[in-house]
């Protein structure tokens, strides 16, 4: 393996409701952030490490990387040498979908373990990508369906369902749908935590327990799923970082590239050219 890092993320006209990445990572961290959409990430060399629910978890060569939509966790090399691999992101509504004529799971599906060894469901990922890249709608469509069925036969279940029940938990969504509102001029936490009739330490521990990360942290996230979404809109990167509350576009590439794995310019790219010819060169992963 080389020394540069290398990142696709894309769409395919033909899967809606999949986004799609292949990449090479040696020196690259993703700080805690979450997903829509679920994560089954293919490695094919090297080692990923990704903090999750409490713990490191360690996925090598012919292993799956599985993470729930909303779930927080981190990535970065397990080893000198990085690792690569190849993703596919479905939406919750065509998991559910697939799920439903498939398996027996009751309720909302989701994975049960975060790390999953089998190489020939991290081959499936693999022939999802290369189908995109053929512009093989059948094949990326059938295979894509065969990869979901398989892993959640083999490693899935029921999600468990939240319930706000606590005072603290209570706040903790109030603070959330503040933060939501104002996201482009939050409040200091100890404003926001007067507001809600709490102290700064007891709301940060109950946001920190409901969501899984600091009020800071999840702005970010949100911040970045927010421009995500106004880049696939068509607007440009230097507006979208603004609108969502970073200083200027630097402050956007930075947490967007650590969020999402690529710059926002070709994260917008791909957008764009979602019927693009095959073959498409990748492009370096960071801004």
């Amino acid at each position: 393996m080389g020394s540069s890092e290398r990142a696709r993320h894309w769409q395919y006209a033909e899967l809606p409701g999949v986004d799609l990445l292949r990449a090479r990572y040696v020196r690259k961290t993703f700080v805690r952030h979450t997903h829509e959409h679920f994560v089954i990430a293919a490695i094919a060399d090297g080692v990923e490490v990704f903090h999750h629910r409490g713990a490191d978890q360690y996925a090598g060569a012919g292993a799956l990387a599985l993470v729930n939509p909303d779930t927080p966790h981190t990535g970065r090399a397990g080893v000198p040498e990085g690792w690569r691999y190849g993703a596919v992101y479905p939406s919750p509504e065509v998991v559910a979908e697939i799920a439903a004529e498939t398996t027996s799971i009751r309720g909302t599906p989701g994975f049960v373990r975060p790390v999953l060894d089998d190489p020939y469901a991290v081959g499936l990922v693999h022939q999802v990508l290369r189908a995109t890249d053929e512009g093989n709608a059948l094949a990326a469509d059938t295979l894509l369906r065969v990869a979901v069925t398989r892993l959640l036969r083999l490693n899935g279940g029921p999600l468990p369902q939240r319930e706000v029940r606590t005072a603290g938990a209570r706040r903790a969504a109030a603070a959330r749908a503040v933060l939501e509102e104002r996201m482009a001029d939050p409040p200091t936490l100890e404003r926001l935590a007067g507001d809600l009739g709490s102290s700064p330490f007891a709301l940060l521990r109950a946001f920190r327990a409901a969501y899984g990360m600091p009020p800071h942290a999840w702005l970010t996230d949100a911040r970045v799923r927010r421009a995500r979404r106004m880049l696939d809109a068509g607007h440009p990167p230097a507006e979208a970082a603004v609108a969502v509350g970073f200083t200027d576009q630097p402050h956007l590439i930075r947490h967007f590239s650590r969020i999402v794995g690529v710059p926002p310019g070709a994260y917008q790219r791909e957008r764009k050219n979602v019927q693009d010819a095959p073959g498409l060169p990748l492009v370096a992963s960071e801004g």
